[in-house]
């Protein structure tokens, strides 16, 4: 069972996007969720209830279930994130050296044709999807 397809097609039918999960080694399935107002734990009970009894039909093998938002450090992976959060400060590791480095700390100027513009340093630089290794939004207090 392929529990991403899961994810992906059961929790947009229920008012969420799934950021991210993870399976442990020890059986643990964190799963985060987010939806454009932000996440409750009334919200992360109902996702919580409902995989539950979903994985208990399809048949999905883990030993406890975790729902979570993704915090204000929250990952971005999809183009649809770097789009969403558009103007954000953002932390972010590529793959390859882009102007001859990898660490990134600037704001998303722009996402378009799979390429991030990010402005860093009074600089800017063009990285694709692809070459991106990791990348947060980088929370202001």
């Amino acid at each position: 069972m392929d529990i991403q397809a899961v994810l992906e097609k059961t929790l947009p039918g229920l008012g969420y996007e799934l950021v991210d999960f993870e399976l442990t080694a020890q059986g643990d399935l964190r799963v985060f969720i987010d939806k454009p107002e932000g996440i409750t734990v009334e919200d992360c009970a109902t996702v919580s209830n409902h995989l539950s009894r979903l994985f208990m039909v399809e048949d999905v093998d883990y030993k406890r279930l975790e729902i979570s938002s993704p915090g204000l450090d929250r990952p971005l992976k999809k183009a649809a994130d770097f789009i969403r959060f558009s103007g954000s400060l953002v932390k972010l590791k590529t793959r390859l050296p882009v102007e001859g480095q990898k660490n990134f700390i600037g704001r998303i100027e722009s996402f378009e044709n799979d390429v991030l513009t990010i402005a860093f340093d009074g600089k800017t630089a063009a990285i694709e999807l692809s070459n991106i290794d990791r990348a947060r939004l980088k929370p202001k207090f």
